[in-house]
């Protein structure tokens, strides 16, 4: 998604679409004034008879005379209070998923002066781009012959006073950058299984470093067993796909110790011998939407270059049962040495996961985010709106958390009290990977705090976020990309860009 500014007036905007944001009110704000008399007061009847109030992704498709623009498609923002840059991306969001259907390669976008609220200009700029590159998005390349065929959706022009312009132009950069990440993420979450696999994850990775000058290191299964990463080979040793231990390096800021990102790889999870059920088990190729949203993320820095150095670590395999699987009551033993009783194989994630915060120590880093599809339990806690968060360190959970704000990937923090660790007491071992059902999210957490000694970090759960079941005003169903944005908002919040 290319984003490019405009300053001319509305009416003399040539496009195939305008997309117009404004709040609720019920009178035409005094900036779009001109386009309503340039359209024969189109905008004005569309207020005043009721037919668009202006509510949260509300929209009025009206079709001006007059006026250059083809047709001029108001979307709602909501109260004018309530106006923020995540409520101006998700109006550009929806105004891209129309823009889509209707079928057109670029589109233009304002948004009225009066609803900014205060919005910078730079940050109108890049939420638009990010907003439009998320509502435009769809996955076609695995159809031969696509129901109904349509042109990607490829620019969104935004319209804007010239004394902004290269404020909101230096916006759409960065816009751009987090959107080419966000369709990296959300590509890969698509794929299925079979294509998808751990291996392909690998490559994908070594293209990003190709492409951006990262440095790539990949272990594959007889390298893990050196590092004596038994925990994730347990996990691999149901498949015949050889499991994969990506580690991507950006280096922005010298010697500085690094940010590390670790995203769960599980690239196609039926529970192994605890096996799930069939009902929905397709979805489960979901499972690898942590390690998506690391390499998206990569993509980001490569673009953006941050002063800021960050390490990606994905640990990837299948979970899958067969004569060779982990079973319920097996002891392994992890990279850091702690052993772990196997109750269920379904909580396959934070066996992968312990061993990558274990190995991530060797880079010394000023602080660990790990982001994983980890429990159902977050999904019943917190339905599909927030990302479960927690972690050792408050500061950085406060860190992360703004960052989220910002990019419209909100988290909510569950406590990670001593009480919570008796979950995790095994008989025969130093822990055991289930705790049952109460608190699953939290004993989830706890297991992997277990791993993470001398550090600040910080635990995102997306199972419940990390794609959706059906269609939303803002996005198609399917893959959400989620951690992305999150991501580089704090990677250059931390490097002062």
């Amino acid at each position: 998604m290319t984003g490019t500014t405009l300053t001319t007036p509305l009416p003399q905007i040539e496009t195939p679409l305008l997309a117009v944001a404004l709040t609720q009110g019920g009178a035409v704000p005094a900036s779009l004034a001109e386009l309503d008399r340039a359209a024969a007061g189109i905008v004005g009847r569309a207020i005043a008879s009721g037919d668009f109030k202006g509510k949260r992704d509300e929209t009025a498709l009206l079709y001006p005379s007059g006026a250059k623009p083809q047709r001029v498609l108001l979307v709602g923002l909501g109260k004018p209070g309530d106006v923020t840059r995540n409520s101006i991306r998700r109006a550009a969001a929806v105004a891209a998923k129309r823009a889509r259907a209707l079928g057109t390669t670029q589109f233009a976008f304002a948004l009225a002066a009066e609803a900014r609220n205060g919005v910078a200009a730079a940050d109108v700029g890049q939420v638009v781009v990010e907003g439009a590159a998320q509502g435009a998005w769809a996955f076609t390349e695995l159809k031969a012959a696509p129901d109904d065929p349509k042109p990607e959706v490829e620019t969104v022009a935004i319209a804007c006073d010239a004394k902004e312009a290269k404020a909101l132009s230096a916006g759409e950069r960065l816009g751009e950058a987090t959107a080419a990440g966000h369709f990296l993420t959300r590509y890969l979450q698509m794929l299925p299984g079979n294509v998808c696999t751990p291996g392909y994850l690998a490559d994908r990775a070594k293209q990003l470093a190709d492409q951006h000058g990262f440095t790539c290191t990949v272990l594959d299964r007889a390298q893990m067993r050196q590092e004596n990463m038994g925990a994730l080979l347990a996990v691999a040793q149901g498949s015949q796909q050889d499991p994969r231990f990506i580690v991507l390096e950006y280096r922005g800021a010298g010697a500085d110790a690094p940010v590390a990102l670790v995203g769960k790889g599980v690239t196609f999870d039926s529970g192994g011998i605890s096996i799930k059920p069939a009902q929905n088990m397709e979805d489960m190729k979901f499972d690898m939407s942590g390690a998506a949203a690391v390499l998206g993320t990569f993509e980001a820095l490569g673009r953006l270059k941050p002063r800021l150095n960050v390490v990606g670590l994905i640990p990837s395999t299948e979970n899958l049962p067969s004569g060779t699987a982990v079973k319920p009551g097996d002891v392994v033993k992890s990279h850091l040495g702690k052993t772990i009783e196997i109750i269920n194989t379904d909580a396959e994630g934070r066996l992968i996961l312990c061993d990558a915060l274990s190995y991530v120590r060797r880079f010394k880093p000023a602080a660990v985010i790990d982001i994983a599809t980890l429990t159902g339990a977050v999904v019943v806690a917190l339905g599909q709106v927030a990302i479960g968060m927690m972690g050792n360190d408050d500061a950085l959970l406060a860190e992360v958390r703004e960052a989220g704000e910002r990019a419209g990937e909100r988290c909510w923090p569950l406590p990670l009290w001593d009480e919570y660790r008796d979950l995790l007491k095994s008989d025969i071992a130093d822990m055991k990977n289930s705790g049952g059902r109460g608190a699953g999210s939290i004993a989830g957490g706890w297991f992997l705090r277990e791993f993470v000694e001398g550090v600040p970090w910080v635990h995102l759960d997306i199972a419940g976020t990390a794609y959706t079941d059906g269609d939303g005003p803002h996005q198609v169903k399917g893959p959400t990309a989620i951690g992305v944005r999150l991501f580089t908002e704090f990677i250059l919040k931390r490097a002062g860009a």
